[in-house]
């Protein structure tokens, strides 16, 4: 079975411009804001929703000891902050479809 290969950046901005009847420049200029604004609200709110796919959240991970898997010796993990993301139930059914009982 041969792999699907993934949308390019400039497949992406093509389809864009294509869709919304606007120039390469400006689609790509668009998706450079939008993806500028989700990193500057995640980072100011701790959440961005992407309206109709799911949102960004930022999370607080707690210290916690963890092995180390060569020797086995415990190591203390420090305290971080993750990004997640939570895709929207409709996009993962429309995706994934439910199991029908």
């Amino acid at each position: 079975m041969a792999e699907a290969t993934r949308m390019t950046q400039t497949q992406l901005v093509k389809e864009i411009a294509e869709k919304a009847q606007v120039a390469s420049k400006v689609a790509k200029q668009i998706l450079e804001i939008y993806a500028e604004i989700a990193v500057r609200e995640t980072k100011k709110t701790g959440v961005f929703v992407l309206p109709g796919i799911g949102r960004l959240v930022r999370q607080e991970r707690k210290a916690r000891l963890g092995r180390n898997p060569a020797t086995g010796e415990k190591i203390k993990i420090p305290a971080k902050k993750v990004v997640k993301f939570r895709v929207a139930k409709s996009v993962k059914d429309a995706i994934v479809p439910p199991k029908k009982k």
